[in-house]
């Protein structure tokens, strides 16, 4: 499986759509919160070029749009 991180903010409603989805899936990633500190910010900027969230990491590769996230997770991981 690829390498995901999935970049949010508390209180988002695009990103409380995507963390609902992997919850219904019991699909998990881990999580990283950019409130928790600016080094965290910084990291989602460089690797995304966005301050946008939510943001999944896939193998180092952002993708940005919460209904892209949510297809790309029910792609590659279906429900039995």
């Amino acid at each position: 499986m690829p390498e995901l991180v999935l970049y949010h903010k508390p209180g988002c409603p695009y990103c409380i759509k995507v963390i609902d989805f992997l919850e219904k899936k019991g699909v998990k990633i881990p999580w990283k919160n950019i409130t928790e500190s600016a080094e965290i910010m910084e990291e989602l900027i460089s690797l995304s070029g966005k301050k946008q969230v939510p943001c999944l990491m896939i193998d180092g590769k952002a993708m940005l749009e919460s209904d892209d996230i949510i297809k790309w997770i029910d792609e590659h991981y279906p429900t039995d």
